[in-house]
């Protein structure tokens, strides 16, 4: 049996950076050697190994876990589909995700459920599993639905690409009431979004479009947050596990805590491109950068990375959401929302830790750990024997420029084009498989399907 040495690492886990190896075998991560100035430390494998890598000068990270991704099968692969998208996680050292459902079919039934997870199992290189969406009529179906196969309920309590917008309220009652499985919302008032379009559109009805700057004063903070607060307020009322999906704005931080993740009911989830850009940006990548809920003035944004450092917010994700470009034409009302940013997350946020805004630790917490914990994954998301060998190894200190060549995204364009980063993925480990190293994806690999722990 193959046993590979990833030898000399700065290993990040569990809050600390330390020095050390790690042991794969069989698809597992066999040993953890830390070394230490002690007799009695282990710092070598218990046995020799077949393979040694040499990992001086990188840090060796827990794969990142993304909760939320849209990679656009069944129905919508003109912009994007399982492989492509599935490559550009395994480059961006993403080894797990879990895929939203509004494609077409949306994921609604269980027979569309089950069309989606063979999808996965054939076409996704790393491990994977799928939301059930609720709609307004389908809460009978949760009982139905297996627990430890299925990572939650998509729940969109604002209208958004694929129009899934569940707005009765009696449904929603039935949503939070019906299931003890983690319910993961979009939260936007849609009767504030309408009020906001009818004031928009009048103001610019001499124009083609609304300009893209006006984007979030449409989708605004109160539309987040009355949205967000009724969620909560349900969710509290019903006992339900509730995860706030793309939290946006200063104001939907009231709602959350900052207790242990363990002890926590509601959990958030902020974005990457939350955490990137603001307002100023839509000068230069316009409808780039669009998205729902939108990009919005700069103390949120500074508010979300506050917010992300001390653990009230308890997720970084992506919502990678591709489209083509020539659907992001036009302005606030024309252009399609949504950012293809899996490939560039954990480099965006590494830079960010160059910034001074986190810890490298807080990066693997929010974007390995706290995946793992709230979802109940098992043997995952952690640099611990006996886990599943998800791995990612980073160097700092290597400056690449993201050009069109290098995306691997279907749509072929990214809103960090010409961007310049210091950090860079080198090698992506799915249960102990390199699954991207040398710019290259193994494009024969096929990951495995999450399992929960309730």
């Amino acid at each position: 049996m193959k046993r590979t040495l990833i030898h000399n690492a700065t290993i990040v886990n569990e809050g600390h950076s330390q020095c050390g190896s790690v042991v794969i075998e069989d698809g597992r991560i066999a040993e953890v050697l830390i070394y230490k100035n002690e007799p009695s430390a282990k710092n070598e494998p218990s046995t020799p190994c077949d393979e040694v890598i040499d990992a001086t000068g990188c840090y060796l990270l827990p794969g990142i876990i993304d909760d939320h991704v849209h990679f656009r099968e069944p129905g919508l692969t003109r912009k994007a589909d399982i492989l492509t998208e599935s490559r550009a996680a395994a480059a961006g050292g993403v080894t797990s995700i879990m895929d939203m459902p509004n494609t077409n079919p949306q994921t609604t039934t269980l027979s569309a459920l089950e069309e989606k997870f063979d999808l996965l199992n054939k076409k996704c290189i790393v491990n994977h599993s799928c939301y059930f969406g609720a709609t307004n009529e389908n809460y009978t179906e949760f009982g139905k639905l297996d627990k430890h196969r299925v990572c939650g309920i998509k729940l969109f309590m604002g209208s958004s690409t694929g129009n899934m917008l569940v707005d009765k309220t009696n449904s929603l009652l039935n949503i939070f009431d019906g299931t003890d499985m983690l319910i993961a919302a979009h939260c936007e008032n849609q009767d504030i979004i309408n009020q906001n379009t009818k004031v928009n559109k009048e103001k610019y009805r001499n124009e083609p479009d609304i300009p893209i700057d006006k984007h979030p004063t449409i989708r605004s903070v109160t539309a987040c947050y009355e949205s967000s607060e009724l969620a909560v307020r349900m969710a509290t009322i019903a006992g339900s596990r509730l995860h706030l999906l793309h939290v946006s704005t200063a104001r939907e931080l009231q709602l959350l805590s900052d207790a242990p993740l363990a002890e926590k009911r509601i959990t958030s989830e902020a974005c990457v491109g939350h955490l990137l850009f603001s307002f100023s940006d839509y000068a230069t990548l316009g409808t780039r950068i669009k998205c729902n809920p939108a990009i919005k003035r700069k103390n949120n944004r500074d508010a979300l990375r506050h917010a992300a450092s001390i653990g009230i917010i308890d997720v970084i994700a992506t919502d990678h959401a591709p489209h083509l470009l020539d659907e992001k034409a036009g302005g606030a009302l024309k252009a399609m929302s949504g950012m293809p940013m899996i490939q560039y997350s954990l480099v965006s946020m590494l830079e960010l830790v160059d910034k001074g805004i986190f810890t490298i630790e807080t990066v693997v917490e929010r974007m390995c750990h706290a995946p793992a914990v709230i979802f109940g994954i098992r043997q995952r998301g952690y640099i611990r024997e006996g886990y599943q060998a998800d791995l990612v190894l980073v160097r700092h200190n290597e400056p690449w420029e993201v050009n069109a060549n290098d995306i691997l995204s279907k749509c072929g364009w990214s809103p960090l084009e010409g961007h310049t980063f210091q950090w860079k993925v080198e090698k992506t480990f799915a249960n102990g498989h390199l699954i991207y190293g040398d710019g290259q994806v193994d494009d024969t690999y096929r990951g495995e399907e999450l399992r929960f722990d309730l």
